[in-house]
């Protein structure tokens, strides 16, 4: 009998958030670590028996949860979310490590909060059930809610807080209605995504279906002018929060899954609406940057520039921009979700990321200030770190389709890092003007194990990209060849 592994990750710290109100108050950061680092050498045993030219859905589990509809517990990896696994695990992790010393009051409510968020996260990677998945999809909402509203960075946290939960709760009414349009469509309605993606449905539901995804992930994306949430959201957060709603995109992850493979045919003829879509983006999130003080809200903008790019780049259609968009998102977890937790680790010493307050940083953080350069160099995309792979996948792949806008994503990415670089210059270096900066400690030993990590991660993917490109590339290839059924 084989092991459920994939239930036993998602579940794990569900497991754990449990134990917390049964054990003393004393082990309750411990425990969750304990929990977190088993979690992340799950993932990785699941990525390491992963087989990419296997079946194309493995360690498939199974069963019945709502006969009376036909809704499955169906759970399953291929090579575009395997990769998602231990980097999610990783990334939960290093947030733990951040917030480690910061939260003071009410710490079994908030670890907890962690922990279902981290299960929900888990579960959108593996479902295959498309009402399983809008259940974990929905499930990461009210813990972002209360861990931003209780303990957030600013005073505003809790409107905050209330926003990004009412805009991503109307989010899921068009992802629903996609579901159950998609659902209906069948001579027996099913919401298993394998049969789903082997169905012919007519041009008209495909541009109904393909449009409402478009909308309910566009919202998590976040597309331009829906992108209004972010900036807010992570000025208020603290960084080990943001870095887990940045890094991890599962917005884009769900178009790649869902939108465009469920509705080939208005996805092909809406491809102007992709491209135009992921060069807004690009272009505003670069420019947007160049305008900010803030660290947070510069990468914020960053982060809509770069997944401008992936969005541009899957509107080639093609196995080769697939492959890049799951590299780049699979680099946002380490490089951005990185750079946000380092950010976090300055915000705890200094109480502000806003250059202003800063300056010479680097020279009484010189760890933190090198860590925060590589992943913020990651980000950008240069090259020998872990997002150029899939940022020149994507350009070569977007230069083929759509030549003007891959040549406004190259200005745009010129500009973004242009501004990374320039708030980077004047946050970090120059003179000491502030206390709090000048007495401020580098990274503690549990810190530095993030840090390497973090920049193990970084390095290797953009030194040696191949292992990772050929676990993606068949998945990738059927991806695309199912776009043409």
């Amino acid at each position: 009998m084989k092991l459920p592994l994939l239930s036993l990750l998602i579940f794990l710290p569900l497991a754990t958030a449990a134990l917390l109100w049964l054990l003393p108050a004393r082990l309750t950061r411990h425990l969750v670590a304990a929990g977190m680092t088993l979690s992340l050498l799950l993932a990785t045993w699941i990525l390491f028996v992963f087989v990419p030219t296997g079946e194309p859905f493995q360690f498939v589990e199974r069963a019945v949860w709502i006969a009376g509809l036909n809704v499955q517990y169906f759970v399953a990896v291929d090579g575009l979310s395997v990769l998602f696994l231990p980097a999610t695990a990783l990334l939960f992790l290093g947030s733990l490590v951040a917030c480690w010393n910061s939260i003071e009051e009410n710490r079994r409510l908030h670890y907890s909060l962690l922990l279902l968020l981290q299960s929900a996260t888990l579960g959108i990677f593996c479902a295959l059930d498309t009402l399983l998945f809008f259940v974990f999809w929905e499930a990461t909402l009210l813990p972002i809610y209360f861990l931003l509203g209780r303990w957030g960075a600013t005073v505003d946290a809790g409107r905050v807080a209330a926003r990004y939960f009412l805009i991503m709760l109307a989010g899921g009414i068009p992802l629903l209605l996609a579901f159950i349009l998609l659902a209906a469509s069948q001579p027996v309605p099913t919401f298993d995504l394998s049969l789903l993606l082997a169905a012919d449905l007519p041009r008209s539901t495909q541009y109904a279906v393909f449009l409402l995804l478009l909308l309910g992930f566009g919202l998590k994306v976040p597309f331009v002018p829906l992108h209004t949430w972010l900036p807010q959201f992570a000025l208020a957060a603290p960084g080990s929060l943001t870095a887990l709603l940045v890094g991890l995109k599962i917005g884009a992850f769900g178009l790649v899954r869902f939108a465009i493979p469920l509705a080939p045919l208005a996805a092909q003829d809406l491809h102007w609406l992709l491209a135009g879509l992921g060069t807004l983006a690009l272009l505003y999130g670069a420019v947007g940057m160049l305008a900010q003080s803030n660290l947070r809200v510069g990468l914020a903008y960053a982060s809509i520039c770069h997944v401008g790019l992936a969005v541009l780049g899957l509107s080639a259609f093609t196995a080769q921009a697939a492959q890049g968009a799951i590299s780049l998102l699979l680099s946002f977890a380490v490089a951005t979700g990185g750079a946000f937790i380092l950010l976090e680790f300055l915000r705890q010493r200094t109480g502000s990321t806003d250059i202003n307050s800063l300056g010479g940083a680097a020279k009484t953080m010189p760890l933190l200030a090198s860590g925060f350069l590589i992943c913020g160099l990651a980000g950008v995309g240069m090259p020998g770190t872990s997002s150029f792979p899939g940022e020149f996948m994507l350009i070569i792949a977007t230069l083929h389709s759509h030549t003007g806008a891959g040549l406004a994503a190259l200005f745009a990415l010129s500009i973004a890092a242009g501004g990374f670089l320039s708030l980077y210059r004047k946050a970090f270096f120059g003179p000491l003007t502030r206390p709090e900066v000048a007495q401020a400690e580098d990274l503690r030993p549990r810190e530095w194990l993030v840090l390497v990590a973090l920049i193990a991660m970084v390095a290797g993917i953009g030194i040696y990209p191949g292992p990772w490109i050929e676990i993606v590339r068949p998945a990738a290839e059927a991806w695309a060849a199912g776009l043409g059924r």
